[in-house]
C-alpha cells in the first residue's frame, strides 16, 4: 500500500481522520495550571514521632488508595496523584469547585464494612412496590422526561417482574390471563396506568453472581437518582441495602456494573482490622489475602464465618462493594481471602483494600495551593500567542529558504500538529503549560528533521544527481541522523516522566508524543508530498528546494 503514491495518501488521510475524530470526541483535558483547581501535599501526622518509615510509607499508599476510590465524590476525572519519598503525597485536582469538601472527603478516614450478600429473591418481590414508589414520588411526566417510561404488559404481577429480569417462559394458560389482562386494561383505559410503570426494575438484568443485579454503565446515574428517593428505601425489604461494586462486568458490546444486594448493618467493621497482606498460596499458587484482626474481630468474624460457610461477604469501602469472596470456613482471628483465578495485583490492592479501612495515623494538608481561572486562561492566551508566533516565523522561514519543498514542510507541518493534539486526546493525557512548552519544542524538531533531509537532497543535486534520485538518497543519508535526535529525545523524555512531578511528567507527555508525530510526519508524510510533487513533473526538471 505504501509503495504508491495514491497508497500513501490514504494512509496518511485515515491517520488525519482518526486523529481528528479522537480530538473531536474526546476533546483536550487542560491540567491544573490551566483551568484552575487545587494543589495539595498530604503528610503522615506522626507528632510523637513513633511511626517507622514503613509505616509512613504503607500510610501513603492506603491514602492513595483512598483518594481514587472517592474521586467521583467531588467531579474530577482524573487527578494527579504522586508519592514523594516515604511520607508524602502530591494531590492536583483540576477543574474543583467546592475546595472545603474536597479536603474534607481527603482528610477523612475510610470506612470499611464487613456484610453478608443476600439473594435477590426479597428484592424481586418488592421490585413492583419499589417502581409504584419512585413513580408516585417523581410523577409519570419526570419519569418521561428521564427515559424510562418502560411499562409491564399487565398490572405489575410478580410474574412481570420475572419476565423483565430473567426472560422466563410462560404456559398457554399464563398467556391466555396475560392476554384478558390486557385487553381489560386497554377496555379501561388506552394509555398505561401508573402501576404499569417499571422505571427502576427495567434497569436491571441477572445479575452474573449470587446476590447481584447488572445495571448498564450508561444507566447508573437514573438508577442512582432512583435509589435516593426516601420512598425508594422505605420500600426496600427490612435490613436490606443495595450497594455498588467497583468492577465493570463486559457484556456483548455493553459494560455493566453489579449491584449488590446486601445485609443492611455490617457484623464487622475497619475499627477490627490490624492488618491485610497478599501473597500466592503455595500449593495451588493461588493469589489470596491474609488478614489479621484484633481479639474481639476474631471472636465475631469466627461465629459469624462459622454460620455462614458458602455465603458470600462483602467487602464495602465508601459504600462501594471492592470485592466478594466466598466464605470456605470458620475464621478466627486470623484468615484468608481465596482470589480464585485473580492475579497477584489484584491481591494486592484488595490487602489494601482492607488496611485502607484502619489508618493507623492522621493525614494533614502541609501545604496548599489555589490556582484561579484567571491565572489558568492568562496561560492558555501567553501559550497560544507564544505558539502562533513560533509557528508563523517557522513558515515564514521554511518557504522563504526552501520554497516549494519549504510549502511541503509547512503542509506536513500541520498534519504534525493535529497527530499530537489527536494523540494528546486519545490518550486522555493532560495539557499543561509546560505541555505546550513541550508542544512547541517539538514542533522545531519535527521542521528540524526537514532541514536536515532538504539540506541532504541539495548535496545530491549538487552533486549532479537527478532529482528523484537525490530526494531518494536524501531521505536514506537523512534517516539516520533523525532516528538518532529523536530516540535520545524520546529517553530523556521517558526518563522525565517516570522521575518527575506534576508540571515535569506535562512537558515530557507533550514531548514524547510530539517527538513519535514529528518522526512521521517528516519520514512519512513529507516523502509522501514530495512523491505527489515529482509525479507531474519531467525526470530532468530541477525541483523548487
Amino acid at each position: 500500500m505504501f509503495k504508491t503514491v495514491r497508497g500513501r495518501i490514504i494512509a496518511i488521510l485515515i491517520v488525519l481522520v482518526g486523529a481528528g475524530w479522537q480530538l473531536y470526541s474526546k476533546g483536550l483535558k487542560l491540567g491544573l495550571d490551566l483551568q484552575g483547581g487545587m494543589h495539595l501535599v498530604l503528610e503522615v501526622d506522626d507528632p510523637d514521632g513513633t511511626l517507622t518509615a514503613d509505616a509512613k510509607s504503607d500510610m501513603i499508599d492506603r491514602v492513595d488508595r483512598i483518594i481514587r476510590t472517592r474521586i467521583d465524590e467531588f467531579g474530577v476525572e482524573e487527578p494527579l496523584i504522586q508519592k514523594v519519598g516515604n511520607e508524602r503525597l502530591i494531590v492536583e485536582l483540576a477543574g474543583i469547585d467546592d475546595e472545603d469538601q474536597a479536603k474534607e472527603i481527603i482528610q477523612t478516614a475510610a470506612f470499611l464494612e464487613f456484610k453478608l450478600v443476600h439473594p435477590t429473591t426479597e428484592v424481586d418481590n418488592a421490585l413492583a412496590r419499589m417502581d409504584r414508589a419512585i413513580v408516585a414520588a417523581l410523577g409519570v411526566d419526570s419519569i418521561r422526561a428521564m427515559g424510562r417510561d418502560v411499562t409491564s404488559t399487565g398490572a405489575g404481577s410478580s410474574q412481570d417482574i420475572e419476565t423483565l429480569l430473567f426472560g422466563g417462559e410462560t404456559t398457554a394458560a399464563d398467556s391466555t390471563e396475560a392476554e384478558t389482562a390486557a385487553a381489560d386494561t386497554a377496555t379501561e383505559d388506552a394509555g398505561p396506568s401508573e402501576d404499569d410503570f417499571r422505571p427502576f426494575s427495567s434497569l436491571l438484568n441477572l445479575g452474573d453472581l449470587d446476590g447481584t443485579y447488572l445495571v448498564a454503565v450508561e444507566d447508573r446515574p437514573v438508577a442512582e437518582a432512583f435509589m435516593a428517593l426516601p420512598a425508594f428505601e422505605r420500600a426496600l425489604p427490612r435490613d436490606r441495602v443495595l450497594h455498588w461494586g467497583t468492577e465493570i462486568v463486559a457484556r456483548g458490546a455493553r459494560n455493566f456494573q453489579r449491584l449488590y444486594v446486601l445485609e443492611e448493618d455490617p457484623f464487622l467493621t475497619g475499627e477490627y482490622l490490624e492488618n491485610a497482606t497478599a501473597q500466592r498460596d503455595p500449593q495451588f499458587n493461588q493469589a489470596q489475602v491474609q488478614f489479621e484482626l484484633s481479639r474481639a474481630g476474631g471472636r465475631l468474624f469466627s461465629r459469624f464465618s462459622g454460620q455462614h460457610v458458602g455465603d458470600n461477604l462483602a467487602i464495602v469501602l465508601d459504600n462501594e462493594v471492592m470485592s466478594a469472596p466466598v466464605i470456605q470456613d470458620r475464621i478466627g482471628a486470623r484468615g484468608q481471602i481465596e482470589m480464585g483465578n485473580s492475579d497477584l495485583e489484584e491481591a494486592r490492592d484488595l490487602a489494601l483494600v482492607l488496611r485502607a479501612g484502619a489508618l493507623p495515623a492522621k493525614v494533614n494538608i502541609i501545604e496548599e495551593r489555589t490556582v484561579g481561572p484567571s491565572l489558568g486562561q492568562d496561560s492558555i492566551d501567553q501559550g497560544r500567542l507564544a505558539g502562533i508566533v513560533g509557528v508563523i516565523l517557522v513558515v515564514l522561514v521554511m518557504i522563504g529558504y526552501y520554497r516549494a519543498a519549504g510549502a511541503m514542510a509547512v503542509a506536513a507541518l500541520g498534519v504534525y500538529v493535529l497527530l499530537v493534539l489527536g494523540g494528546l486526546a486519545g490518550l486522555g493525557a493532560t495539557l499543561t503549560v509546560p505541555g505546550i512548552a513541550g508542544l512547541i519544542l517539538s514542533v522545531g524538531m519535527a521542521v528540524d528533521a526537514n532541514v536536515l533531509i532538504f539540506e541532504r537532497i541539495r548535496e545530491e543535486v549538487d552533486a549532479g544527481r537527478a532529482p528523484r534520485t537525490a530526494v531518494d538518497e536524501g531521505f536514506g543519508h537523512a534517516l539516520s541522523a533523525i532516528v538518532d535526535a529523536n530516540i535520545t529525545t524520546l529517553i530523556t523524555a521517558l526518563i522525565l516522566f517516570q522521575f518527575g512531578t506534576g508540571p515535569v511528567r506535562g512537558f515530557a507527555v507533550t514531548l514524547s508524543i510530539g517527538i513519535v508525530a514529528s518522526f512521521f510526519s517528516a519520514l512519512f508524510v513529507t516523502r509522501s508530498f514530495f512523491l505527489l510533487y515529482l509525479q507531474g513533473r519531467k525526470a530532468s526538471d530541477p525541483i523548487s528546494i
